[in-house]
């Protein structure tokens, strides 16, 4: 801007010196028509500084309106007839104004692009602010609102009340359940956020309808798997007996003096499939008595239940048969203060079942130990019962909380889907890690 200071300072320096001549004709009365002429040239630069100096302004005012109003298309000329100087100055407008447009350009882009993403995706999402005007929505959310369009949050309350009670009830941080139609099932989650000073609400909606449906169907399946595996199991022997048994009254049973004989050698051929006919009966009786208890669980009593006192309570319920087997046994809680929501008795025999099939691993294993724990741990109460046995081999672990699978040959296989189904009761969690004949842990999630 060297240029322009000195354009300013040369009219400066012009309209002092044509003052000075004007102020000195004025004192002489043979010069008034000159200094008149010399007054008109004054007045001439006094205009054509204020022209000098508007018309930089005009272009600080376009430039800084320019960026005001993201009018980036418009450009200035790179004139020379203020100088060099603002020549220059016209090129960085020029620049910066292309700046500005191609960042624009780019979050525009970036809006596109992102706005495609929200739209496209499965998941519904919507956004709204204190007042409960929807910033955001997409096309899932709407179908799963079944609304074609809504401004209001609140709106909702009158066409889906169950859906809006969901929504607003759900906590920051946490998920809520929302069963609709046969073919909805959604998992509504919430986040709160603060956008230039405005509090905003994130809603996701998520329907897991299809993936439970899938989840449910392998479960029919296994479990239709094991109820025929157990039940052929049972009815083959029984009807090859039956048939074999029909065979010997047919061979061995004759009609003699109005009665009927049967040799010794066919009376106890007859007897022992009896006998096992008849074990096979029950066994198959106390697996459909095993099934109803797996389908009719009572449902829980809630109360708080102080943990370091129910852990001990268990301990020293199951010390006894532990210290049969020379178990070395210990338990702990990290804290006098933790409790937890739930039905004392359920989770009491959640965890003496665990207790016992840990027993039942370290049979054979030298120097077995067992530890029972109670503490606190990513934000939930836990409870790991872990033992040095034999352990579960990787192939199983996916197996056995399925209903009816079991390792053991004398097991009924619904010991851990009974406790699995009792900690999703209490809207907990059971899930095990193990590595055979070094350590083996299940924890109880609350």
């Amino acid at each position: 801007m060297g240029d322009f200071r000195f354009r300013v300072l040369l009219r400066i320096i012009l309209m002092g010196l044509t003052l000075a001549l004007f102020i000195y004709m004025l004192g002489n009365e043979n010069m008034i028509l000159a200094a008149i002429l010399t007054g008109i040239i004054i007045m001439l630069q006094l205009a054509e500084l204020f022209r000098f100096v508007s018309q930089i302004n005009r272009k600080l005012t376009r430039f800084l309106e320019s960026v005001k109003y993201s009018d980036f298309i418009s450009g200035f000329t790179a004139d020379h007839k203020l100088g060099k100087s603002f020549k220059d100055l016209n090129l960085a407008f020029n620049e910066v104004l292309e700046a500005f447009r191609k960042a624009r350009s780019e979050k525009e882009e970036h809006w596109q692009y992102l706005n495609t993403i929200v739209q496209q995706v499965r998941t519904g999402i919507l956004s709204y602010d204190a007042e409960g005007n929807i910033q955001l929505i997409n096309a899932n959310a709407r179908k799963f609102m079944n609304v074609p369009a809504i401004k209001k949050i609140h709106n909702l309350k009158e066409s889906n009340p169950k859906l809006y009670q969901a929504i607003i009830e759900t906590e920051s941080g946490k998920s809520t359940l929302y069963k609709g139609s046969n073919e909805l099932y959604l998992t509504v989650q919430a986040t709160e956020i603060r956008i230039r000073g405005n509090d905003v609400r994130l809603i996701t909606l998520q329907n897991i309808q299809p993936e439970l449906q899938k989840q449910e169907l392998e479960a029919w399946q296994n479990l239709t798997r094991v109820l025929r595996h157990e039940i052929m199991n049972s009815i083959t022997p029984i009807s090859s007996l039956t048939s074999t048994l029909k065979d010997v009254l047919a061979y061995d049973m004759q009609k003699k003096d109005g009665h009927y004989e049967l040799k010794t050698e066919g009376a106890e051929d007859l007897r022992e499939g009896l006998n096992t006919i008849e074990n096979r009966s029950k066994g198959l009786i106390k697996f459909i008595d095993a099934y109803r208890e797996y389908t009719s669980l009572p449902k829980p009593i809630m109360k708080s239940i102080r943990l370091k006192d129910f852990l001990e309570k268990v301990a020293t319920l199951m010390k006894p048969d532990i210290k049969k087997h020379n178990i070395n046994f210990s338990w702990s809680c990290t804290s006098e203060y933790l409790t937890l929501q739930g039905d004392e008795e359920m989770i009491e025999q959640v965890l003496i079942n665990l207790l016992k099939n840990a027993v039942e691993a370290l049979t054979e294993t030298p120097n077995p130990t067992l530890e029972l724990r109670g503490l606190y741990d990513e934000s939930a109460v836990k409870i790991e019962v872990t033992d040095n046995g034999a352990g579960i081999i990787k192939e199983a672990i996916e197996k056995i909380f399925v209903p009816f699978y079991s390792t053991k040959r004398t097991g009924s296989g619904i010991g851990l889907s009974l406790s699995r189904q009792i900690m999703q009761m209490h809207n907990g969690s059971i899930s095990v890690e193990s590595e055979p004949d070094v350590r083996t842990v299940f924890t109880l999630r609350f």
